[in-house]
């Protein structure tokens, strides 16, 4: 006979990070939201999203998968993913890629008291008109947002993406 409670499992702690990601544990999980794009060659667009920052505590390295989709219809949009690599020293090295083939190799620095994350771009590869592309990024009352800014051959560097998620 089964005592009770036999079956159920007992709750877990998530891990505890790898120490190079625990300045960064701010942006562990799968976050949810919307957003909004413009840039002076587009008409305005609004979409739903979805980040997910994971990491086994093994590996001093963050995992990181987006897609988004439209507003209005829920029909899928654009998608990336790739590794995001906290150095001690406060800078941080990522690598992405985008299903529209487009990769980015950015540098820049995190501040884990405030919840903030800044990158530039030093390369972005197989891409015939994006030249360069910043991203920031803040924690703030359980809310994650960014700023993503682009420039193109013929336009300076300006906002193109931003959008508010919430942890889920």
């Amino acid at each position: 006979m089964e005592s009770a409670g036999a079956g159920t499992p007992a709750p877990t702690q998530p891990p505890v990070p790898h120490p190079a990601v625990a300045p960064l544990a701010f942006l562990l999980g799968k976050w949810r939201g919307e957003g909004e794009g413009s840039f002076p060659t587009i008409s305005s667009f609004r979409y739903g999203e979805e980040l997910l920052f994971s990491h086994h505590p093994s590996k001093p390295v963050i995992s990181y998968t987006q897609k988004t989709w439209k507003a209005a219809s829920g029909e899928p949009m654009h998608a990336e993913s790739g590794y995001w690599r906290p150095r001690p020293d406060g800078s941080i090295e990522v690598v992405i890629v985008q299903s529209t083939g487009l990769a980015e190799v950015q540098k820049g620095s995190y501040d884990a008291e405030k919840k903030t994350v800044t990158l530039q771009s030093e390369l972005v590869g197989n891409a015939s008109k994006v030249k360069q592309i910043t991203r920031a990024f803040q924690v703030a009352d359980g809310e994650l947002s960014y700023v993503v800014q682009m420039a193109t051959i013929t336009t300076s560097l300006q906002p193109h993406l931003k959008a508010l998620l919430k942890r889920i």
